[in-house]
């Protein structure tokens, strides 16, 4: 099914306006959801709009937006107050500022989104742009769902993706986490040389494709089997086991890796030659002439 764009708007670098649509990057579909029943007799509960003033089932029509200035005081805002809302946010992505991709601190990150021309005049103007920010992410403003947004654009692949930001009052500072008082800002050398063995035995190329989500596999498993009336055995819960000595357990980690690395280096060398037994062309024996 083709992915349905949220916004349509224009990509504005100074003078340059692109019209594009903005698409979200990620599925809601792909998590596990589960709805709200009643225990006694399975049906599906009913959330109702309720007023306890008037002691009766409000419909939607009659509900409106307040907003709270004074304890139990509110003011009301209609769709026209809303409308008046306009800034340009709402429909230019207005890129004011750029910097290196790596400059931008991944905890100021929220959500992706994917950015594509809309129509076939903006097709050559998108990919110009798209090319010329190579390296570059731009800084700019996006109205979204009832709220204006910063966001960064930055080139991926065919089109461009954008982020919507965090900004620094929403970001709290690691200095107000108690628990980080008290870590050592220097440790022994030789701790520090043996937990940087230990970590260059797992480096190798990132493929996220490989990381499965474990729980929502299992919880599936156990959907499943609730519905084929299957009893459900729950594994046995193994409670890690407790450091005693940081050393001794990257030394220990050390000599696993190490042993782990042997073996699958063994098994290489065993396999190799029966590949090459397999793949070796077999000669036809030459024929005497008569």
């Amino acid at each position: 099914m083709a992915a349905r764009p949220t916004w349509k708007g224009f990509l504005k670098i100074s003078l340059v306006n692109i019209p594009v649509r903005v698409f979200p990057a990620t599925d809601s579909a792909a998590t596990i959801s589960f709805n709200q029943l009643h225990g006694e007799c399975r049906t599906r509960i009913q959330q109702k709009r309720w007023c306890p003033t008037c002691e009766r089932e409000v419909p939607l029509s009659e509900v409106v937006k307040g907003y709270e200035f004074e304890k139990g005081r509110y003011v009301v805002m209609d769709e026209e107050d809303l409308a008046k809302v306009r800034p340009e946010s709402t429909r230019v992505i207005d890129l004011v500022q750029f910097t290196e991709v790596a400059a931008i601190d991944p905890i100021y990150v929220e959500r992706p989104y994917y950015l594509a021309p809309d129509g076939q005049m903006a097709l050559e103007a998108f990919a110009v742009i798209r090319d010329g920010m190579k390296g570059k992410a731009g800084i700019g403003k996006l109205a979204l769902y009832g709220r204006e947004y910063l966001v960064a654009v930055q080139p991926r692949d065919k089109g461009l993706v954008m982020y919507t930001m965090r900004r620094a009052n929403e970001v709290r500072s690691m200095e107000q986490i108690e628990e980080l008082e008290n870590v050592p800002s220097k440790v022994q050398p030789d701790q520090i040389k043996l937990a940087k063995q230990v970590i260059e035995n797992f480096e190798g190329t990132l493929d996220l494709a490989e990381y499965t989500d474990a729980y929502q596999e299992e919880l599936q498993r156990i959907i499943d089997a609730k519905v084929a009336g299957q009893e459900v055995i729950a594994p046995e819960e193994q409670a890690p086991p407790k450091v005693v000595n940081q050393m001794d357990a990257l030394r220990q980690s050390l000599d696993r890796v190490s042993t782990t690395k042997k073996k699958s280096a063994k098994v290489a060398e065993i396999e190799k030659p029966a590949k090459a037994a397999k793949a070796a062309p077999v000669k036809e024996k030459k024929r005497a002439r008569g």
